[in-house]
């Protein structure tokens, strides 16, 4: 349930948004356009949202400026800290994909941003079944993460990553739970929603779905 990354989150709390703001230079291109992509999120959803891996809350705070409720969820203890200092009064829980506490309103959308690779593809099927229950008809599901167009691409990746001498994004490409963008289709329409990707950098992806019908 991704919950074997806590340690790693509870670490790299201090200096995530250092490395989120391109200043780690094999993980640049991961992170390029980092606030373009936070506000592609954001700018998709409506009413109230349920935000999943909040991390510093730096997509917490883009949703909070457009007007929304937001109802954050993230697993590690030093992530909420920080999130919780910028944004005192935000509704904080601690879950992750699949295990969270009741929330206290109905939601309108479920977001998150690179995140969702920390679930196995089986994990990420029973995320996005669990999300069909709670969204209504044309809730949305919108993420922005890391994923690769099929096989092909996920080995033309590597090779370039090894290329450029980045073994750190290697190994994390590699171990993590990346996954493509056709085994993410499937999933999301089995359970009853219409996706649509676009690419935002090299690595990120924006997914949105829709719900159009009921399972």
């Amino acid at each position: 349930m991704g919950r074997e990354f806590i340690s790693l989150f509870d670490e790299w709390a201090e200096s995530y948004d250092q490395s989120v703001s391109g200043q780690d230079e094999e993980y640049k291109e991961v992170f390029e356009r980092y606030g373009e992509i936070l506000e592609a999120v954001a700018s998709r959803t409506t009413g109230t949202v349920a935000e999943f891996g909040v991390g510093t809350g730096n997509l917490t705070e883009k949703l909070l400026d457009t007007g929304r409720t937001v109802y954050g969820i993230e697993p590690s203890k030093g992530m909420r800290e920080k999130t919780k200092a910028r944004f005192t009064d935000l509704q904080l829980f601690d879950g992750d994909f699949l295990a969270f506490p009741e929330l206290p309103g109905e939601i309108d959308a479920i977001v998150s941003t690179y995140a969702f690779h920390h679930l196995t593809d089986k994990e990420k099927d029973s995320a996005i079944q669990l999300y069909s229950q709670i969204l209504k008809e044309n809730g949305k599901i919108v993420f922005a993460d890391t994923a690769f167009i099929n096989e092909a691409d996920r080995q033309e990746r590597y090779r370039i990553v090894k290329e450029q001498g980045y073994l750190n994004l290697l190994q994390d490409l590699q171990t993590e739970y990346y996954t493509t963008l056709e085994v993410l289709n499937e999933i999301f329409q089995k359970h009853g929603f219409e996706v649509s990707f676009e690419k935002l950098n090299t690595y990120v992806w924006l997914m949105e779905a829709v719900k159009t019908k009921k399972i």
